[in-house]
């Protein structure tokens, strides 16, 4: 007990000292397995456990949040391919001239060596992506889909190269995951009557640990990638996003064991910590390809370099190569050393570049040539208010709630904004009046066609740092309008009066005022005069949002 004391108290105590600077806390995490190391702190071996899990949970939380239409489109697949080709190749001479000039640890390689070394870099990684996006509130826009969909693209090329690589075929047995559609149909209706409560958070884990990595792993497939599968085949279901949800603070704390036993992989020295940083200098074209790739596909300067930067970075699968590489005599043992510092490294970049905030993305955008509006993405062109009063930005329940209550009882013109395309249709369905939109993009509301009727934006979007990015845009673009904004804490509610926001409105606090009133209301014993229709779940307390 008194080594994992050491491990949590340096874990816990740098990661604080990240946040205490404006960094992401995972740069901390990160930091906390070279002290550790350089501490010659005897080895936790669940440790290993720990990540593996919280990895495996990860993967299944994408899968029940994924499109799996997102991997089709031209956009996702192509540019997944172009990239790791011209990757592949542009890193295969560029590291063959460090070795001509005398690097001494690419000295004497041979080039499929060096072509193992590139193809290792060019993976991104899928834990830090995601878990960025999830921080932002962002994994639904459409920088963030694409990026994720990129990111699961790699997987399968990862699981397809250890397969290659193992030496053993999977067994026929495998064939019969065709089952696992019928089977999942079967595990939706198990899981409609479990509730909301620790129940449906088990079935989660079991989920994905059961049918989705032990049995994937039993047939010789990667159990990573098995919880993935099993999350996509269960994403269908009504409540996916609530159990995403109540999985996730489980999953951020397993996390925190991946990001420490990176740095427990090896001490570095000076010479390894400088083949490391000649790695960072490929970030830069890794993002610029990507940003150029995107562009070619008709995506928005903005939205390229929002995901172009998302995914500059090195992945977790990169180290899994290079240890293939040892493994098959390729690489020297130090090597694992070399990439884990470089992928270490990549993040705390990452962190810092992706930590600047959409303004200075849209300021870089806005200097670049103009595209034509025709010619872009459907997803990216103008979007129309029309003579709306009031914009709801976020339509899941809080805003939904919201817009009910502003049409039917104050009668007001309102019109949705939300970045889920599914919703969006879903809800244009039942006839309201919605947009595809990503509100924290400034370049959405300087397009966005609206009459000078607008005069409320209403941010009710679940994530407090979405409504922040958000409330910055707004300002930026020049909406002069009042502001309301949800929020789950007192100190967010606190950040949002000293910025402006007209309405700073705390969800828990309303839905115990809204309480009040409906009790207050109650008449005569067994008769409530005005309550929570069927219809109206929570439009009460939102609705004052």
């Amino acid at each position: 007990m008194t080594v994992v004391a050491i491990y949590l108290v340096i874990t816990f105590g740098l990661g604080g000292l990240a946040m205490a600077v404006r960094l992401p806390p995972l740069v901390g995490f990160l930091a906390a397995g070279f002290v550790i190391n350089a501490l010659n702190v005897e080895e936790v071996p669940q440790l290993a456990t720990i990540a593996d899990l919280g990895v495996t949970l990860l993967l299944f939380a994408i899968g029940l949040k994924l499109d799996i239409r997102i991997l089709l489109r031209r956009e996702v697949w192509l540019t997944t391919s172009a990239h790791m080709v011209v990757s592949v190749i542009l890193g295969t001479i560029a590291m063959w001239l460090f070795a001509l000039i005398g690097v001494s640890m690419l000295a004497g390689q041979s080039l499929e060596t060096i072509a193992l070394l590139a193809f290792a870099l060019s993976f991104s990684s899928t834990v830090f992506v995601v878990k960025v996006l999830e921080e932002r509130g962002e994994s639904h826009s459409l920088y963030g889909r694409v990026a994720i969909g990129i990111l699961v693209m790699q997987d399968i090329i990862a699981v397809i190269f250890l397969t290659a690589t193992s030496g053993t075929l999977p067994s026929l047995w495998a064939l019969t995951l065709v089952g696992l559609w019928p089977l999942t149909r079967v595990l939706r209706k198990i899981w409609s009557g479990l509730g909301h409560g620790e129940m449906q958070s088990l079935f989660g884990i079991v989920m994905a640990f059961v049918p989705g990595y032990a049995l994937f792993s039993a047939l010789g497939l990667k159990g990573d990638l098995g919880a993935l599968v099993i999350g996509v085949l269960l994403a269908s279901h009504s409540a996916s996003s609530e159990l995403s949800r109540s999985l996730f603070h489980i999953k951020e704390l397993l996390l925190v064991g991946f990001f420490v036993s990176i740095g427990l992989t090896g001490l570095p020295d000076l010479p390894s910590i400088g083949v490391a940083v000649l790695m960072l200098l490929f970030l830069p074209f890794k993002a610029g390809l990507y940003f150029i790739l995107f562009t070619l596909m008709k995506l928005r300067h903005r939205t390229a370099l929002l995901a172009g930067l998302s995914l500059m970075n090195y992945s977790e699968f990169g180290l899994i190569v290079v240890a293939v590489g040892v493994t098959n005599g390729l690489l020297a043992p130090e090597w694992l050393v070399e990439m884990s510092i470089a992928v270490a490294l990549s993040f705390v970049v990452s962190a810092l570049v992706n930590g600047r905030g959409h303004l200075m993305v849209e300021k870089i955008a806005a200097r670049l040539p103009a595209q034509d509006e025709q010619s872009l993405h459907p997803e990216e062109r103008p979007s129309d208010a029309g003579d709306a009063e009031v914009v709801v930005i976020g339509m899941g329940r809080v805003g939904f709630a919201a817009y009910q209550r502003l049409t039917s009882h104050y009668e007001l013109r309102v019109v949705g904004v939300d970045y889920d395309g599914p919703r969006i249709e879903r809800l244009a369905a039942e006839g309201l009046r919605v947009i595809e939109g990503d509100a924290t993009d400034l370049d959405f509301w300087n397009q966005l066609r609206r009459s000078e009727s607008v005069r409320i934006a209403v941010l009710a979007m679940p994530r407090h740092g979405a409504n922040v990015t958000a409330l910055a845009c707004l300002r930026e673009s020049g909406f002069s309008g009042r502001v309301a904004a949800v929020a789950r804490y007192d100190d967010e509610v606190a950040w949002a009066t000293e910025h402006g926001v007209d309405i700073a409105f705390n969800v828990y606090a309303g839905a115990g005022l809204e309480l009040a009133d409906q009790v207050a209301q109650v008449g005569p014993p067994g008769v409530i005069e005005s309550g929570l229709g069927p219809s109206e779940p929570d439009g009460g307390a939102n609705g004052k949002a």
